[in-house]
């Protein structure tokens, strides 16, 4: 079985992809935060720049791209296999209700008509290797039956199927059961991802579904930026890689922001998920909400790794 960085967007970018890599690895493929084709067809160098292949060493990236429009699509696709990039994903499962209203995303999901046209241009004007992530549908698991229907029209190589509807977002829990009944329909490779956050799911899921292709992570991995390498055989992050990984990153962001105090942004970003490896953090997890300057954000950090016992996974949220 195959494991997957999820792409998710002000979270997974390069600067967190060359860390992860450096200190703990762990994934087959990493999957870049969508980048939107431009109507006009010029390239936004600075979405450009989170691609460059000098920038990605390490586990193979693959992009991911999200819109309506496939003939634009195809035209991006086109560029990015200029660039080296083999695969291309599309999204067709984000949420989100800035990229569902704009019909792009999910919102796909509400047309199976328009989804077919979409997939049809793509293929048609820049052709294979293409995979795709998607939901079960918008409101009903049941709409998930029309759907596939259109993705087994294309030679998809991969489905990543996320279990739940888009007006759920993230919520309640992901129907596997659902899932369960999709794969067997599914002549695709099939990559399941959703709420998969400690060692002990993964491993429940890959019993019941010895013979999935592969898994992708994602809040589950930001969390715990081991968990890929302990379903490996590996060892839990010790406080030495995690004070190390999160220096890299506040560096690495101060460098792409230009200035500390924009990375720091950033850092609560992650840190809102890390924190969940440290026991009794509920204090200095309302000071990093809280402050604005660079001393006060690196004298926290040095604090939650000098004070804290540090857990082999993450406490969840209540």
């Amino acid at each position: 079985m195959l494991y997957y960085a999820a792409p998710m967007e002000g979270l997974t970018d390069r600067v967190w992809r060359q860390a992860h890599q450096k200190f703990f690895g762990g994934p087959d493929r990493y999957y870049a935060p969508f980048l939107s084709p431009p109507e006009n067809r010029i390239p936004v160098k600075k979405k450009m720049a989170d691609l460059l292949p000098e920038a990605n060493p390490g586990a193979p990236l693959i992009p991911q791209l999200l819109g309506k429009d496939g003939s634009c699509a195809a035209w991006m696709v086109r560029l990015l296999r200029e660039m080296g990039y083999e695969e291309i994903n599309l999204n067709f499962g984000c949420p989100a209700g800035t990229v569902t209203a704009k019909g792009k995303g999910a919102g796909m999901l509400r047309d199976p008509q328009a989804l077919d046209e979409f997939l049809y241009a793509v293929f048609a004007e820049a052709g294979g290797p293409i995979s795709v992530k998607t939901r079960l549908g918008v409101s009903d698991p049941a709409e998930f039956e029309a759907i596939l229907e259109v993705y087994r029209k294309y030679p998809l190589c991969e489905l990543i199927l996320h279990p739940r509807v888009m007006k759920q977002l993230y919520r309640g829990q992901a129907n596997r059961a659902a899932f369960a009944r999709a794969l067997p329909s599914c002549p695709m490779p099939v990559c399941y991802n959703g709420d998969l956050t400690t060692l002990a799911q993964l491993r429940e899921l890959e019993a019941e579904h010895p013979h999935l292709h592969a898994v992708m992570l994602g809040r589950g991995l930001i969390a715990d930026p081991a968990l890929l390498r302990k379903a490996r055989g590996g060892a839990p992050a010790s406080r030495e890689e995690l004070a190390g990984f999160m220096e890299q990153l506040y560096h690495g962001y101060t460098q792409q922001f230009g200035s500390a105090q924009c990375a720091i942004s950033r850092m609560k970003a992650v840190w809102y998920y890390v924190i969940r490896l440290f026991e009794g953090s509920e204090e200095l997890e309302k000071q990093l909400k809280k402050l604005r300057q660079p001393w006060e954000y690196e004298v926290t950090a040095d604090r939650i790794f000098a004070q804290l016992p540090l857990l082999e996974e993450p406490l969840p949220r209540l």
